[in-house]
């Protein structure tokens, strides 16, 4: 892996904060954190969309929606209403969390069904499928994949965060492996410094997904300073 640049790790990097008890003067900071560190996007709550691409305005970072967040377990009606309102309120991507207690009793025909109405919804705008990969075991994780990217799913993504685990090298490996080129990885959960970030990106992440962005971006400028 060649090193990276500050700004090559920036543009990876979606600046995310998913806490419930997150006040809109946190989403403001986290907003102002993404402009001046250049990150690619910022990772919010639905209800918190339209106020983030408020403090956006002007600037190159996207807001990402989540979407069924974090269960997945309503009704794909409920998750396809949520990516529009998440669009019309600003949401430039959408991260929408898989069905996994359907998808589990092998309901693949409904989720295809969700997924393919959650695209239709985001009117073109990149969907990314969170698989939650601590409850599916490789078999699933392959099955999930394929879904994904039958219905037209940009990227694949590890975990919500608020599950038992987050992201690992070998989950983020087997989705690189289960997808094609033309769909991103993302992996989401527990990346908290450099060292676990660029082994997530040499394992085939394409994006990450983390609240320590700064914390890393930090430590990559000081151990470039240091040569």
């Amino acid at each position: 892996m060649q090193p990276l640049s500050l700004a090559d790790l920036a543009g990876k990097i979606e600046h995310t904060l998913l806490k419930p008890e997150a006040s809109g003067e946190a989403i403001d900071r986290l907003c102002a954190e993404a402009m001046q560190h250049r990150f690619v996007g910022v990772c919010v709550q639905g209800c918190r969309v339209a106020r983030a691409f408020t403090r956006l305005e002007g600037s190159d970072v996207k807001v990402v929606a989540v979407v069924g967040f974090p269960s997945g377990a309503m009704e794909g009606d409920v998750k396809r209403y949520e990516t529009e309102v998440a669009v019309d309120s600003g949401a430039a991507e959408i991260d929408m969390v898989l069905n996994v207690g359907r998808f589990k009793d092998g309901e693949h025909q409904v989720i295809f069904r969700e997924l393919r109405d959650v695209v239709e919804a985001a009117d073109e705008r990149p969907v990314k499928l969170i698989l939650e990969t601590c409850l599916l075991n490789d078999s699933e994780i392959v099955q999930a994949c394929a879904l994904a990217e039958e219905a037209g799913v940009k990227y694949v993504k590890t975990s919500t965060g608020f599950g038992t685990f987050g992201a690992t090298l070998e989950h983020v490996q087997l989705l690189r492996k289960s997808v094609g080129p033309k769909v991103g990885v993302k992996a989401s959960g527990g990346i908290r410094d450099l060292k676990m970030a660029l082994a997530m990106i040499v394992a085939g992440a394409s994006r990450l997904g983390t609240s320590s962005g700064v914390a890393i971006l930090e430590e990559l400028e000081s151990h470039l300073k240091e040569g």
